[in-house]
């Protein structure tokens, strides 16, 4: 698969899809259009493009089209996540690590969760 390029609406769209699964544009919109100030003909335009970009696959069978993500949130989250990585960050994930962890609070079960995370990656050295 390519490397997406979703822009920030597009990605705000993916999230309702991931969040909500299998949704007509009407769906879409109604949560779409509560944090945006976007008309409908808006979404569905993003969503037509989304759709021709190979974001979204279009189910046309019934006369209300049924629209789902073509990638998942986890594969959309490493791609964008490595290309920030390798242009933000030089291609140092610890760089990333620090700036996070040193702009944000992190609650306890995030901590630990981290802990978990680095003691598996020392363990498989």
């Amino acid at each position: 698969m390519a490397v997406i390029k979703p822009t920030e609406s597009e990605l705000e769209i993916l999230k309702i899809l991931w969040e909500q699964g299998d949704s007509t544009v009407r769906q879409v919109h109604n949560l779409f259009s509560a944090n945006k100030d976007v008309g409908y003909t808006t979404t569905l335009k993003l969503m037509q493009i989304m759709h021709a970009k190979g974001l979204l696959t279009r189910d046309e069978t019934n006369r209300t089209h049924i629209y789902r993500a073509l990638v998942s949130r986890d594969k959309a989250e490493q791609q964008m996540l490595g290309k920030m990585i390798h242009d933000l960050f030089e291609g140092s994930a610890a760089r990333l690590v620090m700036q996070a962890l040193g702009n944000h609070s992190a609650s306890d079960l995030e901590i630990e969760k981290i802990k978990q995370l680095l003691n598996e990656l020392e363990n498989k050295k």
